[in-house]
């Protein structure tokens, strides 16, 4: 994990007032190695593996992930599945990105849109942003669909 991430981390967590536990990094850092948005079991399951395995109760896991939701430093996408799935806050790490969402299997791809659809994307929300006096502090889309290995 890059240091500037696990330094908006720490201070994240030390402006709402909680400890950066074991168990909190460590769920920080199996999210930052992560290529794509995990399950709380995925997460567990990734945590007994790599080159420092480390065993994480479930119970610790999901208490833990609704905290650190709550900080602003993981983010809860949604999906079709029976679990929601978390990635690192795009405010702590810089990567804007958006989703594709498999409606029958629940797997989630990061994706990034071209410069120019970005921009115009932006643009249009911040009209949007002006026509309703609504203050927009950002934006996310999800692309939501059958993914290539669901339709065979």
């Amino acid at each position: 994990m890059e240091r500037s991430v696990l330094q908006a981390v720490l201070a994240r967590l030390e402006y709402v007032g909680l400890r950066p536990t074991a168990t909190r990094r460590r769920l920080v850092e199996i999210l930052a190695r992560a290529a794509a948005p995990l399950t709380v079991p995925e997460i567990i399951s990734a945590g007994t593996s790599g080159p420092a395995p480390v065993h994480i109760p479930a119970s610790s896991a999901y208490r833990n992930i609704v905290h650190l939701e709550r900080a602003g430093v993981v983010r809860r996408i949604v999906t079709s599945d029976l679990h929601a799935r978390f990635e690192l806050s795009e405010t702590l790490t810089g990567d804007h990105h958006h989703h594709l969402v498999c409606t029958r299997c629940g797997r989630v791809s990061d994706i990034a849109l071209p410069d120019q659809l970005e921009a115009a994307l932006e643009g249009t929300i911040d009209r949007i942003g002006r026509d309703l006096d609504f203050d927009v502090t950002e934006h996310r889309l999800d692309l939501v669909g059958a993914c290539r290995d669901c339709r065979r």
